[in-house]
């Protein structure tokens, strides 16, 4: 079974070449998260199997709908949509005025963010894939936003967790755990929220086989995530070089 899974980035310029990347790719399962509504419509006239929920709501002046999409090579048998909670009103005043502030970068207020889940009919039985965008905040709202899906799992069968977890654990990027809301602490022990999620991965069997590779350009760590069920045998893992357009780049893996 091959996996991919890719933030394709919102406001992605070279939606063309994505499209035929996407449609060419040779998956059993394919998660994107910031699925823009028009690029959702043409995924939809693909020959796949789709589930999708909204990921986030961007407040511009006008309102922008990202998605989260599954597609699959098999039948989508079940699939619901996982409502995070809104985090907006307990942030600090300075969090509110980052935001503002990095609005030419295309930073706005959020809402109505929520993960995806799909069951899947594979010939050799059934399982549950999981499509995350994870919260850029503090980052024990990550991990519980993580916990917050792992309770609609079902441990007795297998599991795929694919998104973009925004784990961070580089010195680049941990300044924005304190803009965004968090501790001083947070900002410069970075490498601890990488050690607490693992420690979550291990609890639920679930394996990691791109841990240390790196998945964002400026973070230049792992944001993006592909996680299997440890009763799955892991082939092969990849970052593919070629971001398309997004300032993730696409990842592989392969399991049997």
């Amino acid at each position: 079974m091959i996996i991919y899974s890719w933030n394709m980035l919102f406001r992605n310029r070279e939606l063309d070449r994505a499209f035929e990347f996407i449609a060419k790719s040779d998956f059993d399962i394919f998660s994107l998260q910031e699925v823009p509504d028009e690029f959702l419509k043409r995924l939809r006239t693909l020959p796949f199997h789709i589930a999708d929920a909204v990921d986030v709501e961007r407040l511009f002046a006008k309102t922008h709908r990202n998605h989260l999409v599954i597609l699959s090579r098999h039948s989508v048998i079940a699939s619901g949509s996982l409502p995070w909670p809104d985090y907006w009103p307990l942030l600090p005043l300075r969090t509110k005025v980052f935001v503002h502030l990095m609005r030419p970068l295309h930073w706005s207020k959020i809402r109505n963010r929520n993960g995806l889940y799909a069951d899947i009919a594979a010939p050799k039985g059934s399982f549950r894939v999981f499509n995350l965008h994870t919260a850029l905040t503090r980052p024990h709202l990550r991990v519980r936003e993580f916990e917050i899906a792992m309770a609609e799992r079902d441990p007795s069968r297998p599991t795929v967790v694919c998104g973009d977890f925004n784990t961070v654990e580089s010195p680049l990027m941990a300044i924005l755990n304190w803009f965004l809301g968090g501790s001083i602490a947070d900002a410069f022990l970075y490498r601890r929220e990488r050690t607490r999620i693992e420690k979550h991965f291990v609890e639920h069997a679930l394996l990691n086989p791109l841990r240390g590779e790196t998945t964002h350009v400026f973070a230049g760590s792992q944001l993006d995530h592909i996680l299997v069920s440890n009763s799955f045998s892991i082939k092969h893992a990849e970052v593919l070089h070629d971001r398309i357009g997004s300032d993730h780049h696409p990842i592989r893996v392969e399991v049997e």
